[in-house]
């Protein structure tokens, strides 16, 4: 049952809670992120994974396979991260552990990255 929101406002709502920094550390710690005990890494993190899903609620489409309306929050994280260390190249700190992570994520977590109404 929905509210008549979408998704990516929905998995925006979340961003203010503590439960979005919660879901961040366990995924960032799970899948061994290497800033993962960075408080500042996170907190950055967070705000642009939180200014990723503003974007796509205006219907920005940041990933390909996602409509801007199914943003969700995994994903909004894992675009800016794949953003910031595509920017940064081979000079981003921990650059090959950081794209392991990516991997990693978009293995164990498939339906994040998909648009969820092919799931049906």
């Amino acid at each position: 049952m929905t509210d008549g929101r979408s998704t990516a406002e929905r998995s925006l709502d979340i961003c203010q809670l503590f439960e979005a920094e919660v879901l961040l550390h366990l995924l960032l710690t799970q899948w061994q992120h290497p800033l993962a005990s960075d408080d500042e890494f996170r907190n950055a993190l967070l705000e642009s994974a939180t200014d990723a899903l503003r974007s796509a609620c205006d219907g920005a489409r940041l990933i390909d396979d996602i409509p801007p309306h199914q943003m969700n929050f995994i994903a909004a994280v894992w675009c800016v991260e794949s953003q910031q260390v595509a920017a940064a190249g081979a000079a981003a700190a921990h650059c090959e552990q950081r794209l392991a992570w990516l991997d990693q994520i978009q293995r164990a977590l498939p339906s994040c990255f998909c648009n969820p109404e092919l799931l049906m």
